[in-house]
């Protein structure tokens, strides 16, 4: 513990170094300054705004935990909730700085590379503040509450139901940062597509304005939204999924030590599995925090794409390099089992194969979204032959897009299993979340630069200027939706893992973990999990799409005002971002308490067995689904842009292609940054809360 609070202290020194360099630096022009304040501002007040809502949701169901799960629960999912709050303050405030700033150097510099710069160190405040505060509240969690123990019981205050207490607490806490995520997923989403899409619609299709034109009335609100859903709703996404697969790992743990008499996991095992998934998370981070400062210290180059690849692959190998070590110190000596195939070696396999599969993973999907390769291209040339050509190459490509990801996460899961058994599958899982302040970060650059040419535009600075945030903004588009792809496969690995754990959870003390999947109770459940993912789809596009169309109609009403479309006055920017937060908040509920309700109401109704069934349904639905939203929305993204670049010979910006491009755009936009992102945290809320109440479906399902 000592060595893990030492590491989250140093990556606490470099997080705080790098805010305050970003925030030392200067604004730029008068206008910038004007325009970065508005943006700040509204993204702190959409944040402040919904997390009123969170906080009543939060302490209803802290109580919950407390009177009848076990009594120092609803502590732990509170623990939870505010280390994810925290990451999305603070990734935020980063952001909405080091965009005005990132702009303001192209402008004095006009070099790449100090640009680049800037916007990393943005970045990079998100990603180590998702890695650092997820294991500063697991640390509190452990200090406080006494570390997992194979034996531990516990009860609630009102109730007598029985439950291992340490486990339960972790569970909470992994939970209560679920919940906070799914909330900044689903109103981020909105809040920003809404925007995005009113402003396209107004600007590139209706007036013939350019992107991001001052003229637009959504303009400042689709720059906040890129705040609140990128940057905030991406790092509560990721720290959850971190912290997930570290419960999935304790978790199945306790389950393979209690049916120790078949599997051969001592006590000595069962203090080197706890232990390593601990220190391999800290190691990980300590790798993140050496690979983004080797950055911070380096003269880069006028090649970012090269520079964000350089971060990931050392962060990578020097979180491998010491897995190795972690793993020797914990396993070597003891007697294991028989399924750890190659020794202690093996929990180090397993890490690696996860580590391997999150950065094949990212490079499908840069091929599969980018401009500098074929699918993207063939789909921005489509274009020519109009809107339908678009839609239907675009929606080929999102569906082939899926194949490789999948087989790589199928073969991975199989290969992880026979070497490690189901501890094996955890450790994959986290293998690929172990370096996740590497890949935020990268992810972040993403939004920060499309900011940062937003206000360069917005702003009327030079075209010089404009050339260099779009090539950023291209490198962006590209990062961000390799950070889809990342997020995306790590939900699934991770889900996998949580459903393993799930399946421990509900078995009999010294019996073998089992899912019938020729059960008809599992097949149901399998059947209702898939169906609900596609609703929880349509609900999202539906309450996206409502808020579009109001933004769009009062966007008409705005430019017809005398002056506005003159451009001797500005819009009423403030009345835009208020309907985008209003209508964000007010549909972002339901589709929320949906994770929680249907497995709780599934297990109480029908059992265990029903709600393991629904999970499995559920994730296999929801990757591809996933996969196919997120890759399909990037290529209509960078098509658009190759367009708007002028690649595509006689077919420029307000052409017929590119008009047709933009609509594909459209199209993708809800696609990408709001239901593929939510998808993979719907399948791990409701996996986490299946963990949580795994032990009173099995005791109080009504049809059982």
């Amino acid at each position: 513990m000592a060595a893990m609070f030492v590491v989250i202290l140093l990556s606490f020194v470099f997080i705080l170094y790098n805010y305050f360099k970003i925030k030392k630096m200067d604004e730029g022009t008068e206008r910038m300054k004007a325009l970065s304040a508005i943006i700040r501002d509204g993204a702190s007040r959409f944040l402040k705004t919904e997390f009123r809502v969170i906080i009543v949701v939060d302490f209803l169901l802290a109580a919950v935990f407390t009177l009848f799960i076990e009594v120092t629960s609803g502590i732990t999912f509170l623990i939870g909730s505010l280390m994810s709050s925290l990451v999305c303050i603070i990734g935020m405030r980063s952001a909405t700085y080091a965009n005005v700033r990132t702009a303001n150097t192209a402008r004095i510099t006009e070099s790449i590379g100090r640009t680049v710069k800037v916007a990393l160190a943005g970045g990079s405040v998100s990603g180590i503040s998702v890695q650092a505060f997820g294991l500063l509240g697991l640390l509190l969690t452990i200090l406080i509450f006494g570390s997992v123990h194979a034996t531990s019981t516990g009860h609630g205050l009102l109730a007598s139901f029985t439950c291992n207490a340490s486990i339960m607490r972790i569970t909470t806490y992994s939970l209560g940062c679920s919940i906070t995520a799914m909330f900044n997923r689903v109103a981020g989403g909105n809040f920003t597509k809404a925007a995005d899409i009113s402003s396209d619609i107004l600007a590139k299709i209706r007036h013939d304005m350019p992107e991001d034109d001052p003229r637009s009335p959504s303009v400042i609100a689709d720059f906040i939204g890129d705040n609140v859903n990128d940057i905030a709703g991406n790092c509560s996404d990721l720290l959850e999924s971190f912290v997930a697969t570290i419960a999935a790992c304790l978790m199945i743990s306790v389950s393979l030590s209690r049916s120790a008499g078949a599997n051969g996991f001592t006590d000595d095992v069962f203090e080197a599995a706890i232990r390593f998934p601990i220190l391999l998370s800290t190691a990980g981070l300590l790798s993140c925090v050496l690979s983004l400062f080797f950055l911070s210290v380096k003269n880069m180059g006028d090649n970012p794409s090269r520079e964000m690849n350089l971060a990931t692959w050392i962060s990578a190998a020097l979180t491998a390099a010491g897995a190795y070590f972690i793993s020797q110190g914990c396993f070597s000596g003891v007697a294991l089992p028989a399924a750890f195939r190659f020794g202690y070696v093996s929990p180090w396999i397993c890490v690696v194969i996860g580590l391997l599969c999150g950065v094949a993973i990212g490079g499908i999907t840069e091929y599969y979204t980018s401009a500098d390769y074929k699918p993207t291209r063939k789909l921005a040339e489509s274009a020519v032959e109009g809107e339908a050509f678009v839609i239907t190459r675009g929606d080929a490509l999102g569906s082939r897009s899926c194949l490789a990801p999948i087989l790589i996460i199928g073969v991975s899961l199989v290969v992880s299993g026979r070497i490690c058994g189901n501890y094996g599958i955890a450790l994959s899982a986290l293998g690929m979340l172990s370096f996740v302040g590497a890949t935020v970060s990268i992810d972040a650059f993403g939004p920060i630069a499309d900011n940062a040419g937003g206000l360069a535009e917005a702003s009327g600075l030079p075209g010089s200027v404009r050339c260099i945030t779009d090539r950023l903004d291209s490198v962006g588009n590209t990062t961000a939706a390799i950070g889809k792809g990342f997020a995306i496969g790590s939900a699934a690995f991770a889900t996998v893992s949580l459903i393993v754990a799930y399946v421990g959870n509900y078995t009999a003390s010294g019996a073998a973990p089992v899912l019938n999947a020729a059960s008809f109770v599992v097949i149901a459940g399998g059947i209702i999990g898939g169906a609900l993912i596609e609703y929880f789809s349509a609900l999202l596009t539906d309450n996206t799409i409502d808020s579009a169309i109001l933004m769009a109609e009062e966007g008409d009403r705005q430019l017809s005002v005398p002056g506005v479309m003159e451009g001797t006055r500005d819009p009423d920017y403030a009345r835009c971002v208020e309907m985008a937060g209003r209508e964000a908040l007010r549909k972002m509920l339901a589709p929320s308490v949906l994770s929680v309700l249907i497995p709780a109401l599934g297990g109480v109704l029908f059992g265990a067995e029903f709600v393991g069934g629904l999970l499995v349904g559920a994730v296999i639905a929801a990757i591809a689904r996933a996969l196919f939203m997120g890759n399909s929305g990037g290529a209509f993204d960078n098509a658009k842009k190759y367009i708007e670049a002028g690649c595509l010979e006689g077919h420029g910006k307000f052409s017929p292609a590119h008009k047709a491009a933009v609509t594909g755009d459209t199209v993708g936009d809800t696609r990408k940054d709001v239901v593929g992102v939510a998808l993979d945290i719907f399948i791990k809320s409701m996996s986490t809360v299946a963990n949580t109440l795994s032990g009173l479906f099995n005791r109080f399902a009504i049809f059982r």
